[in-house]
């Protein structure tokens, strides 16, 4: 592996402990430990601990941060109260997704979270719009860390850790408090179609994860990596960028609609949105689920009639629901519950049928 990969704060950690360590976005990360259907089950019925350091974490300070961060992204966010977070896109002139990310309000400033292999991207992107609205951008990526704790059981567990009132925060909400005596942002957020939590340190990030471990040791709380955190959020049908979302795809075809708000006013790429929104002909994000136990894997033709109609962007066994499992585009056509189309995997046709997304939710508790 390259020495020229980015380590997180706890990446001795991770190799001391038996994780399988691989190059992501330009990163030494684990991709797992004891398994990723061990991970993936412990975070669906108990807990699970990710190192998610390697997300880009952005701060915008100054008067008119909020309403450049607005011109940015495709969802609203000017109108953010302190401690709200929304999720958006950042996309170019002609609709395509140059990132999916998170938009925090804070206190005194504004924080952008971006995914880890478009960090350097969305900084060249963003640099040089800065000037006119007075807007300071720093990058607080490899001075702080970002851990994830998620699953049913990580509220009882952050809670042993905390006397701050996380319990009360609502999805898509965050607040500083104290964590084991270290100073964190605490959000309800996550990536695996669980309740959870993400924390950013800013100092202790190994002594915050030691003492998360053994906070949760009773509960079935382990280690996790980016194996798991992909199985997990390809069941809750969560899109991956590079995968579902890409330069080539307009949020509005990859059925995120909810973050496009084309009457909020200009933002880069909301013209080119808005021809977009009136084409008939745009292909539809679909899960797929197949008859027997063989993965469709990242490219799988996906056939109709013995033609091809799409490609699988992402597939799994899906540990959670035992059967093999997919995401993909396909023609508006053929997008409906029930519709039977083939996969071609490495010549053989396998039999599957569009069904809804996502595949796995959460029940209320």
């Amino acid at each position: 592996m390259p020495d020229s990969l980015r380590r997180t704060p706890l990446t001795d950690w991770h190799a001391a402990h038996g994780g399988r360590m691989v190059e992501f976005g330009g990163w030494k990360m684990p991709v797992q430990y004891t398994g990723i259907v061990e991970e993936h089950t412990a975070v669906r019925t108990a807990a699970g601990l990710f190192d998610i350091s390697h997300m880009g974490r952005l701060i915008f300070q100054g008067p008119g941060a909020g309403e450049f961060l607005n011109q940015l992204v495709t969802s609203r966010v000017d109108n953010l109260a302190v401690g709200q977070i929304r999720y958006g896109l950042v996309c170019n002139e002609q609709g395509g997704i140059l990132d999916d990310v998170l938009v925090y309000r804070l206190d005194d400033a504004w924080g952008l979270v971006v995914n880890a292999s478009n960090r350097e991207k969305i900084l060249d992107w963003i640099a040089p719009k800065l000037a006119a609205l007075h807007v300071r951008m720093i990058d607080t990526t490899t001075e702080s860390a970002m851990l994830a704790l998620q699953g049913p059981r990580a509220l009882e567990i952050l809670q042993r850790l905390t006397t701050a009132a996380v319990g009360d925060l609502k999805y898509y909400r965050g607040m500083p408090a104290e964590v084991g005596g270290l100073d964190a942002y605490v959000s309800r957020t996550g990536y695996t179609g669980e309740d959870g939590f993400e924390l950013v340190v800013t100092e202790g990030a190994v002594e915050l994860w030691n003492k998360l471990l053994e906070a949760g040791k009773d509960c079935g709380l382990i280690p996790c990596g980016l194996g798991a955190r992909d199985t997990l959020r390809l069941e809750a049908a969560m899109p991956l960028y590079g995968h579902e979302l890409s330069e080539s795809i307009d949020p509005l075809t990859a059925g995120l609609d909810f973050a496009v708000k084309l009457d909020k006013g200009p933002f880069v790429g909301r013209e080119a949105l808005i021809a977009i929104r009136d084409r008939q002909d745009r292909p539809v994000r679909v899960g797929l689920e197949l008859e027997g136990r063989r993965i469709a894997r990242e490219h799988t033709p996906i056939l109709i009639d013995g033609q091809s109609a799409g490609q699988v962007t992402s597939g799994t066994f899906s540990p959670t629901l035992q059967k093999a499992i997919a995401m993909g585009y396909v023609p508006a056509a053929a997008a409906a519950v029930g519709t039977s189309v083939t996969v071609d995997i490495r010549g053989k046709h396998e039999p599957a049928r569009v069904v809804g997304l996502p595949f796995y939710q959460r029940q209320s508790r």
